[in-house]
């Protein structure tokens, strides 16, 4: 009688030896498609790249779709100016007949940089760039070829000061962005850093390029002051720059000390600033 009951008590334990390990198999099966239909959905999901929208004041509106695989920090640094309004109500402050325009410029005349507080909302007046993400600055990945439509980050040349600032100058880039308007300046490719490319409006642009220009003003302390008409006569103004990333977030730009070129002529010459 004893050893019938261990008998049954032992079938029994076996059947749920075997439920469990069904159980087990079921639930390893379905984490297996679950993590097989991830990997799928990874693979094959085609997130758009984020797309600005650029209102011009009496000119039009100008799509660019911006290529974070190019230029990831760029981007990012863009995308974080645009949605906290930063570019709404500046100009294009300088226009260049069969080359670009460039705008940006919280001055509006070349001479104004960029805080950390323009990037997270803050009070924050601390000045910042970012790194260059192009060849010469050893950032291959980035191989897109500066012609027509293609928007690109504009920075300082301290090279013309001295040719052992080629890192400062490279490295310099914070707001101010130009849109090319012409393919014959393609030799500029892999020394500034574009990262998006006008996909509707290039009319807009084109517009802008004709507009009358003046010589800068003689206090204008941007590179090309006083030798290049490119000072727009009439303001050029951007009412809004909006980027949808259609969900996605790309987070905050890695930020960089900007090149103190006074001071470093100052430490040239042995002197205090």
């Amino acid at each position: 009688m004893e050893d019938k009951e261990n008998k049954k008590n032992k079938n029994k334990g076996n059947i749920i030896k075997i439920i469990s390990t069904v159980i087990v198999l079921i639930l390893l099966c379905i984490l297996l498609v679950w993590l097989c239909m991830g990997y799928y959905k990874k693979q094959t999901l085609n997130i758009s790249n984020p797309i600005v929208t650029m209102e011009v004041e009496k000119f039009g509106t100008i799509k660019i779709e911006l290529y974070p695989d190019k230029a990831p920090n760029t981007v990012k640094n863009f995308i974080k100016l645009a949605n906290n309004g930063f570019y709404n109500g500046l100009k294009f402050h300088r226009v260049v007949k069969d080359f670009m325009i460039q705008g940006g410029d919280s001055a509006g005349d070349g001479k104004g940089s960029a805080t950390l507080g323009d990037l997270n909302g803050t009070d924050d007046e601390t000045k910042y760039a970012i790194k260059g993400e192009f060849n010469a600055n050893g950032f291959p990945q980035n191989d897109l070829n500066l012609t027509e439509g293609t928007i690109a980050m504009a920075r300082s040349d301290y090279t013309q000061y001295s040719s052992t600032l080629s890192k400062e100058s490279y490295n310099s880039a914070g707001t101010q962005f130009f849109i090319m308007t012409s393919n014959d300046h393609t030799n500029l490719s892999g020394y500034y850093c574009g990262f998006g490319k006008v996909t509707e409006g290039l009319d807009v642009v084109k517009a802008i390029s004709k507009v009358k220009v003046e010589a800068a003003s003689s206090d204008d302390s941007s590179s090309n002051a006083n030798t290049e008409k490119s000072k727009p006569v009439d303001d050029v103004k951007i009412s809004s720059v909006s980027v949808d990333t259609f969900g996605v977030d790309y987070g905050s730009p890695e930020t960089l000390e900007p090149f103190d070129y006074m001071s470093w002529l100052y430490s040239m010459y042995g002197m205090s600033k």
